[in-house]
């Protein structure tokens, strides 16, 4: 049967239907393919500090900012980063800091399987709890990119999603650059994205980050934000 849509309504209902799509995989604050959180209380004058890809030598730097400004953060480790460095990775939950799952090998999840899903989140799950003590409650996808099965691999593992309100970009931008974009879009119950790895890198190079997140706790514990664990964040 013929309709009246037309080409033209036709290639607006097909784009429509992508942009959904899209929106479902990497929007912020779906909840269509995997349950997530992407901001916390906005009552209350609180902001997350979440860092992923990590751990990485530059790790204890951050720490060290953190324990200075009186900040707790959660860092979402992959897990090939933490078996090539189980130190580092234990200084972040030793020193009273959350850490959540980024899967193993940072690969990203459009278009995979729910067998590699579980392989990616469930192998990262089983070392971060040997090497933390504890099993992760929160999971963060690389990139931010969910996909059909995901929410169901989640569950299985007790594993929260959380995206971000506030991304630092800083894998490519200067530290200053970093700072502004923070400090400009930090709002109640915030959560910042930054990175102490890059990807499963063995030696990457975060010293813009470190530099930035010098400038943002400082900035921050001035203007009166406590600086919290996405589990403390409502």
């Amino acid at each position: 049967m013929m309709t009246g849509l037309g080409i033209t309504g036709w290639g607006v209902l097909a784009a429509g239907a992508l942009g959904g799509a899209a929106w479902a995989v990497r929007g912020r604050s779906a909840q269509v393919l995997a349950p997530s959180i992407w901001r916390g209380n906005r009552e209350r004058r609180a902001v997350a500090l979440t860092f992923d890809d990590g751990p990485s030598e530059g790790t204890t730097a951050i720490l060290e900012i953190l324990r200075e400004a009186g900040a707790r953060g959660t860092f979402f480790q992959c897990g090939l980063n933490v078996e090539r460095r189980p130190e580092w990775a234990a200084a972040v939950s030793a020193a009273g800091h959350e850490v959540g799952n980024h899967t193993w090998s940072h690969r990203r999840l459009d278009f995979a399987s729910r067998a590699v899903m579980r392989e990616e989140l469930g192998r990262a799950q089983t070392l971060l709890t040997a090497v933390h003590g504890s099993a992760p409650r929160w999971f963060r996808a690389p990139f931010g990119v969910r996909w059909v099965g995901l929410g169901q691999v989640q569950r299985e593992l007790g594993l929260q999603g959380a995206m971000w309100t506030c991304l630092g970009r800083d894998w490519k931008l200067p530290a200053a650059a970093i700072a502004g974009r923070v400090l400009g879009g930090v709002e109640n119950g915030a959560i910042v994205c930054l990175h102490d790895g890059r990807g499963v890198l063995a030696a990457p190079a975060i010293d813009e980050t470190v530099a930035a997140v010098r400038v943002i706790t400082r900035e921050l514990r001035e203007k009166g934000w406590q600086m919290v664990g996405l589990s403390e964040l409502n």
